[in-house]
């Protein structure tokens, strides 16, 4: 895991999009415990206080669970929280883009078949 240091996103918010990442792919599994805030500080090489700002939004958010005195954990909700979360994303930024792409290259339907064709068989993501 890296961040990037030039972005002009926040660190923070970098470290949480990863996390995020890690529990959509099944890497961080809802009732996991979260490393703790100076393992994850040392492996992103930031300071605590980097780390602890993603957490508190983490956890004021409901992707994670702060379970006092044992650590931070994966919450039930975790998952259903940044799927939607993702998902209104995608439709106000990246659809958009995609959309006026189409228009610029002047896409028809025959151009569009094939990816039409992949969603129609649900074939965009793995059956888990």
């Amino acid at each position: 895991m890296s961040v990037d240091f030039k972005s002009a996103k926040g660190i923070f918010l970098q470290i949480a999009e990863n996390i995020c990442h890690q529990i959509l792919e099944g890497r961080l599994k809802i009732g996991n415990k979260i490393p703790s805030v100076r393992e994850l500080a040392a492996e992103f090489e930031v300071n605590r206080n980097t780390v602890l700002r993603t957490y508190a939004l983490l956890d004021e958010s409901g992707v994670f669970e702060n379970r006092r005195g044992i650590g931070f954990f994966v919450s039930e909700k975790a998952v259903e929280i940044i799927r939607k979360r993702e998902k209104e994303a995608f439709f106000r930024d990246d659809l958009p883009e995609f959309i006026q792409k189409i228009r610029v290259l002047q896409l028809n339907e025959t151009d569009l078949a094939p990816l039409i064709t992949i969603i129609k068989n649900n074939q965009l993501y793995e059956n888990k």
